[in-house]
């Protein structure tokens, strides 16, 4: 007959959650806290004084977006925790979708810009 081979082990699947204490869950807070000053800074005083153009400060805010993002997604939606497999295909995948978005963008203008008026 066949075996079957049986590896549960206590307290062993939460074993890679172990880094996700009450400590690193009020960092990963503040770090988010700190990108969010950040931003509101750059939008309400660095942008309306002239110490930075709008589209500087847009591509800026548009990057620390992202890095919250990251942040939200790896710990939050623990991602940071999944095996490096899974990692790299979300990671991919948002590549290219945002590839694409950018590529749409970039042609929807050209058709604003080209087309006649009538």
């Amino acid at each position: 007959m066949s075996e079957h081979h049986s590896h549960s082990e206590e307290g062993h699947e939460h074993e890679d959650h172990a880094g996700l204490s009450k400590g690193k869950i009020w960092q990963v807070f503040g770090i988010l806290l700190a990108i969010t000053v950040v931003e509101f800074i750059i939008a309400l005083w660095v942008i309306p004084q002239g110490y930075m153009t709008q589209k500087v400060g847009n591509y800026l805010y548009i990057a620390l977006t992202l890095l919250k993002a990251f942040y939200i997604v790896a710990y939050f939606m623990h991602l940071k925790f999944e095996k490096r497999g899974l990692q790299l295909a979300l990671t991919v995948s948002f590549v290219f979708i945002m590839y694409f978005i950018v590529l749409m963008m970039i042609e929807g203008d050209y058709l604003n810009v080209h087309m006649p008026v009538v």
